[in-house]
């Protein structure tokens, strides 16, 4: 599908941002972007893969390529805007809203495991986030990275102990 895109196709470019719109959307917000500013990131990295889909070389899958460069563009913005919002969704009509009990439960869970997840290192964070939330390999994510497939291997490993250990204390 990169190939197509580096030779132009309109097609391909649409199915290319059907296809990991929301996967690259999900990752930005688990990252800590709000939901502008991941849409703006999203479009931002989405340019560049039509930008440079032509250089590809399929080193990595096309995910990951992906990914690497979003990492990389959230990282620029970061370091010219230190700032970072959280925006909380809110239901458009009654309906789609959850009954008070489903949602005092929701957020007591929701807080411990943010608290939780808090508490880790922002490696270790990272890791957790792209292989349990992402669905990512671990080379997939060693590419984005950038360190050797071992390391995550160490980071997921030592994260989930140290999850495990903060939600079975509370």
């Amino acid at each position: 599908m990169l190939q197509r895109i580096g030779e132009g196709d309109r097609a391909a470019m649409q199915d290319f941002y059907h296809t990991y719109h929301g996967p690259l959307t999900g990752f930005l917000r688990g990252r800590g972007l709000d939901a502008a500013a991941a849409a703006d990131l999203v479009q931002d990295t989405m340019l560049d893969v039509w930008r440079r889909a032509s250089s590809y070389r399929s080193e990595a899958s096309a995910k990951s390529w992906l990914f690497t460069i979003a990492r990389n563009k959230m990282v620029d913005r970061t370091r010219k805007d230190a700032r970072v919002s959280y925006v909380d969704e809110v239901p458009d009509t009654e309906e789609e809203a959850p009954n008070p009990e489903a949602i005092a439960v929701s957020l007591s869970e929701a807080s411990r495991l943010r608290a939780c997840l808090d508490r880790l290192k922002e490696a270790h964070r990272a890791v957790l986030r792209m292989a349990f939330f992402d669905d990512m390999t671990y080379d997939e994510i060693a590419r984005i990275e950038d360190v050797p497939p071992g390391t995550i291997k160490t980071r997921v490993f030592h994260a989930k102990k140290l999850m495990l250990r903060c939600l079975g204390t509370r």
